[in-house]
């Protein structure tokens, strides 16, 4: 396609570019015939200076449909993860009937097999049962981590040792915690989630006993750790669980259950201890505790079957099914592509058309080619095949031009037609976060399907080609590890239906042969990916002020001004259980209203970006609760104020929390399970075992005041860095697709 030759000699300008002028770099691309002018900003965020195709970007087609932007791009995979990816394959012919729910109206996604033993096929009770046993299982984990807030007194009273050494028990706590995540992810991986749940449910318990019957405050510390280490799944895999046994339409509402009782269990666990203590000690929260966790775990060996499927789509004989680019029928056959539904431009397959009669000569500059995606027969595969080399030989003399529509903005003429390249079907198997924004995850089957060329990538740019280059070379691995049938879920695709009791196996073998250190150090190699790195900053803050502000209330309500005991010092968690609820419930809707705005603003094209404006609302609310909190705390004003001002950083932290998420998971969506990892641990770590160290000793020497003001300062200085992640993000993304970490190691 090529527009007329006046205009191609000047470059249309777009109503994207709204800052700064175009680029050296970009004033040649404009100059050299049938490349198009990329711009420099979009919405205030720097473009790529090579390609608008960055993995994470989506171009929003219509209301219920949109494209992702990169997939090409996008690295190989070359391991498994705890969450399930989605794979880009080629269309299924349009006689293949999709499954649908009973009245018709939705389509399942994914798409059950016709096993009885897919997760998917089983009853809804079933499946709504290992959710609500998983959830009160969470629900207990979750709230682990300020158990002892309310007797911190109580417990340096009986081991004569400070206050401050007591937050150990919290800061070590969520060391454990860390330090399981990095444990128990890779191998649920490798070996299932049913054993780790139920092997964390029995250490749970033990653990629990452990503290219970401490002698000394060395033994609570160390139980207080092995107790974080059991509760760790309780971070990492539930999520993956749920995106297993429910359909997509199905996860939203799942979802919104499970961060219910994760999010109670964070604030109404501590409000049930502080009563424990207050009537029967200290040491019977870790009774109660382990009591309840051996019911929740006799819940998880009933009802938490084994959810692992393999749903990754297996290359089939040639016979049965040509690969991609042999789907290519002649202009004779233009009724039959039409009917598929799919057309691709002529600058991403410059070698699809063919003849009965041989080649097609290229056509002059400034003619229009319309080229269609068809399915060839076998009889034509062989002539195809020489017409495709004999096309290719022609592509290094010869480039189609392109048109562009001047009723589109100049950037979406862009992405439309790379987007619509080659436009395969988008299998998602990707659970949502707590946000309903989350996007799925995406790579490439590398074997049986060829990668469509860019026109903005290896054959204008030396360095995109580099990138394609270090991509394909991991085709091989890739096609190892996903292109394998696993034999678990081989062997139950043969079997009847399992009944009840042959689900309480609680061990099935080895899952799949990755390597165990490799899967378990990829989440600590997504700290050099910025948006990751941006993301763990911000869920760490946004986390750890809440289990600062638990170590503290000791201090400040019961040997402060206030001297409330300690039934009452656990009723102030009611104000941030309020405080977190309305954060959770406000953040997706109020991120999803901003950013469908900003993307129809900038064509139709979203940036993960977008989400990053979220992060006013979270400095406003952040900032003004932590340093209310100290302030009226050290002035000595009614209880109530302090309590309402923890209650506003509850609020300010699920904002950031969501956002902090959905923004990593928007921009890597293929490495979600390691990323969510990364986020954890650099909540357990860095912030949580950290600020342990110090923080109590530092509220008791220097006031409420002047400790809550500075750490106000220090969230106020670490969310500006969403300055430059705002502008530089998109090229930060596209710089490490190229620098391919993760698949490198």
């Amino acid at each position: 396609m090529a527009p007329d030759p006046e205009a191609g000699s000047t470059p249309q300008k777009g109503g994207w570019r709204l800052f700064g002028r175009s680029s050296t770099r970009e004033q040649d691309n404009a100059e050299i015939p049938g490349r198009r002018r990329l711009p420099k900003w979009n919405m205030g965020i720097l473009n790529d200076r090579e390609t608008i195709e960055v993995p994470g970007s989506v171009l929003l087609l219509a209301a219920d449909h949109n494209e992702p932007l990169g997939l090409r791009n996008a690295p190989a995979r070359t391991s498994h993860s705890s969450i399930p990816t989605a794979v880009i394959r080629p269309p299924e012919p349009p006689q293949d009937e999709k499954k649908k729910t009973s009245d018709g109206k939705i389509i399942l996604e994914p798409q059950p097999e016709e096993s009885a033993n897919d997760p998917l096929n089983w009853p809804t009770w079933r499946r709504d049962s290992a959710l609500l046993s998983l959830g009160l299982f969470c629900m207990v984990g979750g709230g682990m981590t300020p158990l002892l807030a309310a007797g911190f007194t109580d417990v340096a009273k009986e081991f004569d040792v400070s206050v401050s050494s007591v937050s150990l028990t919290t800061g070590l706590y969520m060391l454990g915690m860390g330090l399981g995540s990095v444990i128990f992810s890779p191998t649920a991986i490798l070996y299932g989630k049913r054993p780790v749940y139920l092997f964390g449910a029995l250490l749970f318990v033990l653990t629990s006993v452990w503290c219970a019957v401490s002698k000394s405050f060395v033994s609570l510390v160390l139980g207080r750790i092995f107790q974080g280490i059991a509760v760790s799944p309780v971070e990492c895999l539930p999520s993956a669980t749920i995106a297993e046994i429910f359909f997509l339409h199905e996860r939203a509402y799942r979802i919104g259950i499970y961060t219910l009782l994760l999010l109670g269990g964070k604030n109404l666990v501590p409000l049930v201890s502080a009563a424990v203590i207050e009537s029967l000690g200290w040491r019977w929260t870790f009774w109660v505790v382990a009591m309840v966790v051996g019911f929740c775990g006799f819940l998880l060996f009933l009802f938490v079957p084994e959810t692992f499927w393999d749903r990754v789509p297996h290359p089939r004989k040639k016979s049965s099914r040509p690969s991609f680019f042999r789907r290519m029928s002649s202009k004779q056959h233009i009724r039959r592509s039409d009917a598929a539904g799919v057309s691709v431009p002529p600058s991403a397959l410059p070698s699809a058309r063919h003849s009965e009669e041989g080649p097609t000569p290229a056509p002059a500059a400034n003619h229009r080619r319309d080229v269609h995606v068809g399915f060839a027969t076998d009889a034509e595969e062989h002539h195809a095949e020489k017409d495709r080399e004999a096309a290719t030989r022609q592509e290094t003399s010869e480039k189609p031009d392109e048109l562009h529509d001047p009723s589109v903005p100049m950037t979406a003429g862009i992405l439309a037609e790379d987007s619509h390249a080659a436009r395969p079907e988008l299998i998602t198997q990707e659970p949502s976060s707590s946000d309903n924004s989350t996007k799925p995850h995406v790579f490439y089957m590398p074997d049986n399907i060829e990668k469509p060329k860019s026109p903005y990538s290896s054959e204008r740019f030396s360095r995109q080609d580099h990138t394609q280059t270090d991509t394909e070379s991991q085709s091989g691995a890739s096609s190892r590890v996903v292109g394998s049938r696993v034999p678990y879920t081989a062997a139950l695709r043969e079997q009847p239906a399992k009944s009840f009791v042959q689900q309480l196996k609680p061990f099935h073998g080895r899952l799949n042969k990755d390597k165990w250190h490799k899967v378990a150090i990829r989440p600590l190699i997504l700290f050099s990916y910025p948006a990751v790195l941006w993301s763990a900053i911000v869920y760490a803050c946004s986390v750890g002020w809440l289990i600062v502000i638990s170590e503290s209330v000791a201090v400040i309500y019961r040997e402060g001004h206030y001297e409330f005991n300690a039934l009452q010092t656990g009723l102030v968690y009611i104000s941030p259980f309020v405080g977190g609820i309305l954060g959770t419930a406000v953040a997706g809707k109020v991120s999803d209203v901003i950013v469908k705005a900003m993307a129809r603003r900038n064509g139709g094209l979203y940036e993960p970006e977008f989400r990053l404006v979220m992060a006013l609302p979270v400095a406003i609310t952040t900032v003004i609760g932590l340093m209310g909190f100290g302030w009226s705390a050290q002035l000595g004003d009614h209880w109530i104020v302090p309590t309402v001002f923890f209650g506003v950083v509850s609020f300010g932290c699920s904002l950031g929390s969501t956002t902090s998420i959905t923004f990593c998971v928007d921009s890597y969506r293929q490495y979600a399970g390691e990323a969510l990892v990364t986020l954890n641990f650099s909540k357990n770590i860095f912030h949580g075992l950290v600020f342990s160290l110090f923080v109590t000793g530092w509220l008791t020497d220097d006031g409420p005041k002047t400790v809550f003001i500075w750490i106000g300062i220090i969230q106020l200085i670490l969310l500006f860095l969403t300055i430059p992640m705002y502008i530089y993000g998109k090229r930060a993304r596209m710089w490490t697709v190229r620098k391919n970490f993760m698949e490198k190691f």
